[in-house]
């Protein structure tokens, strides 16, 4: 479909909702924390990466069986659940929000990862392994530096009294 190999219906349904994944998270990452809109947006993004990995594990065109991108939207479910948890229990009682900011973080950096790593790989003369690899590389690096010199910031400017 649109001259794109491996995007057939659902591959396109996949790509749709990563990029509106991507726009949500995007609005959640600049917008203020702890606001009606903020809680709004986190919703979005949080449906749409559920959506989005669940399309992930019926897409079987590259290996023809459970692969190593699978394996990625396993982490992904898994960061974007283990961010969503704390908001939803208010658990555990005085770091919720630290956990929460810093789970949805890496679910970001992670679909911020896979994102770059399609760009990287659709790159005339760059090699599959070295695209996916290197772009991941880079997202998780820069991320790591965000979410660990960010997230407390924020969490201390929202746990403020008053």
């Amino acid at each position: 479909m649109l001259g794109i190999r491996g995007l057939d219906a659902l591959g396109l349904v996949h790509a749709l909702l990563g990029f509106l994944a991507l726009l949500f998270g995007l609005a959640v990452v600049l917008r203020r924390k702890g606001t009606g809109t903020h809680r709004r947006l986190g919703r979005a993004y949080f449906v749409s990466m559920l959506l989005l990995n669940a399309t992930a594990f019926v897409i079987y065109d590259l290996y023809g069986s459970f692969g190593p991108f699978h394996i990625a939207a396993v982490v992904s479910m898994a960061t974007t659940i283990a961010g969503f948890l704390p908001v939803y229990l208010r658990r555990p009682r005085t770091t919720w929000m630290a956990v929460h900011g810093i789970f949805m973080g890496w679910s970001y950096v992670g679909l911020l990862a896979a994102f770059i790593a399609e760009i990287a790989t659709r790159v005339p003369g760059v090699r599959f392994g070295f695209g996916v690899i290197g772009a991941t590389a880079l997202a998780m690096a820069g991320g790591a530096i965000l979410i660990h010199t960010r997230v407390p910031k924020i969490v201390a400017m929202l746990s403020k009294p008053g």
